[in-house]
């Protein structure tokens, strides 16, 4: 016969079934890593075991280390919060919250920290993202043979103050360069001030790999020559540009580092043929040689190529002179490729809010916007890192799996799984919603549309009119002369 237990053992029983079932939750989380655990992780294996920052030799007076300051700066643009005032404090308590070293306690203090030093530490950590990527890229790494890095330019909008209108905007606006059609030309408003940006981004990976910033009169060719002659490129590193990035002088720096490029050129550029059948077969060698260059500096040897894309017939000129190398169906692709780096601005204005610069200070306003456009490429790299180790694992585990390309990552899903890690630093995820996890999953969607979404970021060509060729002349005597001496020379 059964006894009826009294209500304090049955109180004691439940209470035994509830510190149990506590104990196996809390066993099943140390398994399981914390938030601040991953996210400590991934800082610390992009910036690495290594200080990257030892080398550097600082005032006396400064206290703070570069490392502490470099990270401080990636959380403080990793922030939500719309006022770099209310960002400050944030990124303050989740150093604290992840351990890291706290560099500056005081918002000007750590602003007039990245203004001074901007120039010295994104260099740096501009080549650690390049290593990074490299480490990472794996197939996607090369496209076609080759390492294609897509350049171009695009403008942020800054508050109208009396700093950033002294800087950024352009002194010339408005005003005709003829000096006789300036008196008859209306006066335009004053321009807002803005930012340009000239960026150079790697096609394969669809990353940021190098950029420049100047007010809103800076010249992106300069921009790109400058990142050419100063950066660290692969062999095969193959430049793309649009119709901007044309001449002999950016040519010829491309050129002298050992790289190729392809860009799609107009009416606008002149070019030398010692034949001219090239407009029969669509594919043939010319020549770009100016008439100032020619006396000391050596011709350029080039291919042009007739492309169609979609429905309109526009021109490709390469230093790949070879057409088994680098194919007309490789040129199309490679240019189609190129319009992504329209996205990583829309990216960058639209999903980071960086279409308008928070910053009143010119100077403080280049390093938000520097610090910004690493942060977004930091965010992207540890997205794909993830992606590409889940879809080899899934490719070993499952034959038939579904290809990968880092086109289907996702930004806006990228910062959702650092914002909502960031913010809960000291709780245990679920099962399937750690960082790594939620980083993998960080893809775009994939049901079917009735409206491309390419239309948004490339511009139309609403008649569907065919861009007009280069002008191309026939060698001149003297000319073919200089160019066999040349020839000769380099044979020697």
């Amino acid at each position: 016969m059964s006894r009826k237990k009294r209500p304090s053992q049955s109180k004691r029983s439940q209470f035994t079934q509830r510190r149990a079932q506590r104990k196996s939750r809390e066993a099943k989380r140390s398994r399981r890593q914390t938030n601040k655990d991953t996210a400590k992780e991934t800082l610390n294996w992009f910036f690495g075991l290594d200080d990257i920052f030892s080398h550097l030799v600082f005032h006396g007076n400064i206290k703070w280390r570069a490392s502490d300051l470099s990270r401080m700066a990636l959380l403080f643009s990793w922030s939500e919060k719309v006022c770099v005032t209310d960002a400050f404090p944030e990124s303050v308590k989740r150093c604290k919250k992840l351990g890291f070293a706290v560099a500056l306690t005081t918002y000007q203090g750590f602003m007039a920290a990245m203004a001074s030093y901007v120039h010295i530490f994104i260099p740096l950590l501009i080549l650690q993202l390049q290593r990074r990527m490299l480490e990472v890229g794996g197939e996607f790494g090369e496209v076609a043979g080759f390492v294609p890095i897509a350049v171009d330019g695009s403008r942020n909008s800054a508050a109208r103050t009396v700093s950033n209108e002294a800087e950024l905007c352009c002194p010339t606006h408005g005003q005709s360069k003829n000096a006789k059609n300036r008196k008859k030309q209306i006066q335009l408003p004053d321009p807002k001030p803005q930012t340009w940006l000239t960026l150079m981004w790697h096609m394969g990976l669809r990353l940021p790999w190098d950029w420049r910033l100047g007010p809103s009169n800076s010249s992106e060719r300069k921009h790109a020559q400058e990142m050419v002659a100063e950066g660290d490129f692969p062999d095969n590193t193959l430049f793309c540009g649009d119709a901007g990035f044309v001449g002999y002088d950016f040519w010829n720096s491309i050129l002298e580092q050992g790289c190729h490029f392809m860009v799609r050129v107009g009416s606008n550029v002149r070019l030398i043929s010692e034949n001219m059948d090239w407009q029969r077969t669509g594919d043939g060698l010319v020549i770009c040689w100016p008439k100032d260059k020619q006396k000391r500096q050596p011709p350029l040897s080039l291919r042009l190529v007739s492309v169609k894309i979609g429905k309109t017939k526009m021109y490709l000129l390469t230093s790949v002179l070879d057409p088994r190398r680098l194919t007309q169906d490789a040129l199309v692709k490679l240019y189609k490729m190129r319009w992504g780096i329209e996205i990583e601005f829309r990216g960058l204005k639209q999903t980071l809010n960086g279409a308008k610069l928070r910053c009143r200070n010119a100077d403080r306003l280049y390093a938000e916007l520097h610090w910004s456009i690493l942060a977004m490429a930091v965010a992207e790299l540890l997205a794909i890192k993830e992606q590409v180790s889940a879809h080899t694992a899934n490719a070993q585990a499952k034959e038939g799996a579904a290809a990968y390309t880092p086109k289907k990552r996702s930004l806006s899903k990228t910062m959702r799984a650092i914002y909502d890690c960031l913010d809960e630093l000291k709780e245990t995820p679920e099962l399937g919603e750690d960082l790594y996890i939620r980083l993998a999953q960080a893809v775009t969607d994939d049901y079917q549309r009735n409206v491309s979404k390419k239309a948004r970021y490339r511009p139309r060509n609403s008649k569907q009119k065919d861009l007009k060729a280069p002008k191309v002349r026939k060698i001149e005597r003297d000319e073919r002369q200089r160019f066999r001496s040349f020839e000769t020379k380099n044979a020697a």
